[in-house]
């Protein structure tokens, strides 16, 4: 689908992109803020280390269950309204917690006052966190496979590097370097305010992208309007698994992910007792990952030339072995600012090399549910490792102290990242990528029929 001309008026990449940069920028300050608030509303609540993982699960769980829905939901709807319907159902959500948390801060101790305070679990208030991150987790499963096949609708694909890569430089400034400091400022004012700051974020995206016309993002064209959704799902799924480097690729970063999010689900109990940091100290660490981001977005391509791409993914594996053992064993939040850089890089790195490799060898109409089946196994991933983390600190906690049952699901996952090293050294070789890049017109067979496959956006 070429892009639509009339908008090219006052920037180089159209008035329809600006409308678009704009609100996923909002919309990132807003998790940015989210990221701050809402594990530190959790540690507010309870100090159980099951329970505040319980709530990075459910966060993910949609990935798991609703992803192959969702590519399904994207190749058949206007992707601009199923982006404001999400982010409209995500200000509403936000601005319910927002109203629950004024309504109980009698209950809750102040943000700086966690260590000191004698917390007792507020069950209503925690039952509303749950309740309220699992519908949120609905709605960024929808908005981010609606979003991530918009892109080819406003821009000439020409421009589509140079128009991602703006936007995801914004986003992740705005995710990181902001939102996180700007929620632990506001932390200081009241409980509330953050998820206040946040609703109207999510609000004035979907006004945003309301501004693009309804008539340059249609659904994508079908051979056959009545397919079920069974097929379709079917149809999706059945290419990315004949795809031999692809299904590796999605299985290996599904593992690689259930890893990090195991060392990850109660960081803010080891930030606060481990690393002893406060609110703002806990948010400038992700400033280290935004930098390391920054860094591996500007020098992915180089160093993916000068290495190999497939010796580039390596290093992801060895990197996210390195740091999570350091940050396991230290007891300094510098130390673990230097070591997520690191991480985040790494990360980086991985994804320009396969992201831009999906985007080629991805037939277009199949776009959105090969997507989705990719992040099914990617992110599905993603409460399995909550739940293993949050299980690993109970168990270690039963016969060691609460400060290793704490370390404990960080060093786990620096041994995990060798182990994955291992298997995937000799199925993810520069070769292998290679040939997968010039083999990208070879006919590819969807259910027994050969189809041309075309330069994906």
């Amino acid at each position: 689908m070429r892009a639509n001309r009339t908008t090219r008026r006052g920037s180089p990449l159209g008035r329809n992109y600006v409308a678009l940069f704009t609100a996923s920028t909002i919309s990132n300050l807003g998790d940015g803020i989210g990221i701050i608030a809402y594990p530190w509303l959790a540690s507010a609540v309870t100090r159980d280390p099951f329970l505040i993982a319980l709530v990075a699960v459910v966060q993910r769980l949609p990935w798991l269950v609703f992803s192959l829905p969702a590519g399904v939901i994207t190749d058949r709807t206007n992707r601009r309204t199923l982006m404001v319907g999400a982010n409209a159902a995500r200000a509403a959500l936000t601005l319910v917690v927002a109203v629950g948390v004024l309504l109980r801060t009698d209950s809750l101790p102040g943000p700086e006052l966690l260590d000191d305070a004698a917390i007792t679990t507020d069950a209503v208030l925690y039952v509303l966190i749950l309740t309220a991150t699992l519908f949120l987790g609905i709605g960024e499963v929808l908005y981010d496979n609606a979003a991530q096949t918009l892109m080819p609708s406003i821009v000439d694909a020409d421009q589509l590097e140079k128009a991602n890569g703006r936007m995801w430089s914004a986003e992740l400034v705005a995710n990181t370097f902001i939102g996180p400091p700007l929620g632990a400022l506001l932390l200081v004012g009241a409980f509330a305010v953050p998820f206040f700051v946040d609703a109207a974020t999510f609000a004035i995206g979907a006004v945003l992208i309301a501004l693009i016309p309804r008539s340059t993002t249609p659904p994508r064209p079908r051979d056959d309007a009545t397919t079920s959704w069974r097929a379709d799902l079917r149809e999706g799924f059945g290419w990315l698994w004949r795809h031999d480097l692809l299904r590796t690729m999605a299985i290996v970063l599904g593992l690689m992910n259930m890893l990090d999010m195991m060392a990850t689900s109660s960081f803010v109990l080891f930030g606060q007792e481990v690393l002893d940091t406060s609110a703002t100290e806990f948010a400038l660490l992700g400033t280290g990952g935004a930098i390391g981001g920054i860094v591996g977005g500007w020098t992915a391509s180089r160093i993916s030339r000068r290495f190999g791409s497939g010796t580039s993914l390596l290093f992801t594996f060895a990197a996210g072995a390195v740091t999570s053992i350091v940050i396991g064993l230290s007891s300094r939040w510098p130390v673990a600012w230097v070591m997520f850089a690191v991480m985040v890089l790494a990360g980086t790195l991985w994804n320009v090399i396969t992201v831009s490799l999906r985007q080629t060898i991805i037939p277009d109409h199949l776009l959105g549910r090969v997507n989705s089946v990719y992040r099914f196994f990617a992110w599905g991933m993603l409460p399995i490792g909550a739940a293993l983390g949050g299980l690993i600190v109970v168990v270690v906690a039963s016969f060691a102290s609460r400060e290793w049952a704490l370390r404990a699901p960080w060093i786990a996952s620096g041994v995990g990242h060798v182990l994955l090293l291992a298997y995937a050294a000799p199925r993810l070789t520069t070769a292998r990528l290679e040939a997968a890049r010039t083999e990208r017109n070879r006919p590819v067979a969807v259910d027994g029929e050969s189809e041309q496959p075309v330069q994906s956006p």
